[in-house]
């Protein structure tokens, strides 16, 4: 067990020790603003009582891009079951229409920087000057901030030590999980977690197997995903993975693939394309799974009967498992049985001590993204010269 909650199978590879075990035990050990987010000790930039005036709103509404939203959409879906309230995400440049909407929302625009663009123009397009917002941001002058400050919304500083897609344990993404009434302090693991010797040794083992896999080639670590409600996790944890690990002309390539929809188009690949991939196996137990209908499976059939959509596809999950052992494919598999913010909290833990590790191992930052940042430069300055305008 990689802890109660969660079942863990490692990868099956002989390699040689990397002195990984020395890059944890400085990153635990050093002043990270990131890592501190992980623990019980990090202060949120909001007070609790401050939300309450938000009790009645039964409607939310979260506006940002990337890092800004995936951890706070991968949260509400993971624990959809426990929250009373909707939330909707805007996270892209979509066909949106001026139509009203007579839904009574609280938005939450998230933007460390205040001046992301897409956010910017879906705040421009969405919000009019009698609903109320939250805007998460940096306190520094900014687009957002100035925003904010003349629509007379509540303004949460960002911690600018925290990028985007590591802030999922800040005020990013505890702010609306204590919006969705989650307890938000049962995310909060690091803690518990650097006690137990199993985790962490787990934790070790994969790095070192990653590296193993970069080292011969295979760049491509997908994601076997057989948990509907996690896909939005895994959506997280691609831009985690990605944009920290790809510079200097390496990385890896995380791929999300949603089972058991994908063993009808991408699985042949899997099993008899080429061999630059590592795989990881996620499934969570659904207590209360659909059941078949008896009467209506004909008996060429008889072996569905008295079974439940979870049975089958955790089924599938152990043929698929035992095919890759077969053509030595190598994976890792992840079982989770309680489906909580304790969970949740391990897992978003697990990822990104794994992410900064190998990062760390590479002698790369995995904490900047240098190369989007020429883009945003590139399209603003061909905006100002309205060099494509009609």
């Amino acid at each position: 067990m990689l802890t109660k909650n969660i079942k863990f199978k490692q990868f099956k590879v002989k390699i040689k020790k990397k002195g990984i075990s020395k890059y944890l035990n400085s990153l635990i050990n050093e002043k990270n603003q990131v890592i501190n987010s992980l623990t019980e000790n990090y202060t949120n930039n909001f007070k609790r009582k401050n939300l309450l005036k938000y009790k009645k709103f039964l409607d939310f509404r979260v506006i940002g891009m990337g890092g800004s939203t995936l951890g706070t959409q991968a949260i509400y879906d993971f624990l959809k079951s426990k929250i009373k309230k909707n939330f909707l995400f805007i996270d892209n440049l979509q066909s949106l229409k001026r139509k009203k909407d007579r839904t009574k929302y609280l938005n939450v625009v998230v933007s460390k920087s205040g001046n992301t663009i897409e956010t910017i123009l879906n705040t421009n397009i969405l919000i009019n000057n009698s609903q109320k917002s939250i805007f998460i941001t940096e306190n520094k002058k900014s687009y957002l901030n100035t925003l904010a400050q003349k629509l007379k919304s509540d303004i949460i500083h960002h911690n600018n030590y925290i990028g985007g897609r590591y802030s999922v344990l800040s005020e990013v993404g505890m702010l609306p999980a204590e919006l969705m009434g989650l307890n938000i302090s049962k995310f909060k693991q690091l803690n518990n977690l650097i006690k137990n010797k199993k985790y962490l040794n787990y934790l070790v083992n994969n790095v070192e197997a990653i590296l193993h896999f970069i080292k011969i080639k295979k760049f491509n670590s997908i994601i076997i995903n057989y948990d509907e409600k996690s896909t939005n996790l895994f959506n997280w944890y691609q831009q985690l993975v990605a944009e920290s690990l790809g510079k200097k002309s390496i990385g890896i390539l995380p791929v999300v693939s949603n089972m058991p929809k994908d063993n009808h188009s991408v699985m042949q690949l899997y099993l008899d394309g080429f061999k630059n991939n590592f795989f990881t196996f996620f499934y969570v137990k659904e207590n209360n799974s659909i059941k078949i209908n008896n009467n209506k499976i004909l008996s060429s059939n008889k072996y569905l009967k008295n079974k439940n959509l979870d049975k089958i596809i955790f089924t599938q999950k152990n043929a698929t498992e035992n095919i890759f052992n077969k053509k030595n494919i190598p994976f890792r598999t992840f079982e989770v049985n309680k489906r909580d913010e304790k969970t949740l909290g391990e897992l978003f833990t697990f990822f990104i001590l794994e992410t900064i590790l190998i990062g760390r191992a590479l002698k790369i930052n995995p904490f900047d993204q240098p190369a989007v940042e020429l883009i945003k430069t590139e399209t603003k300055k061909i905006l100002v010269s309205d060099k494509f305008q009609k």
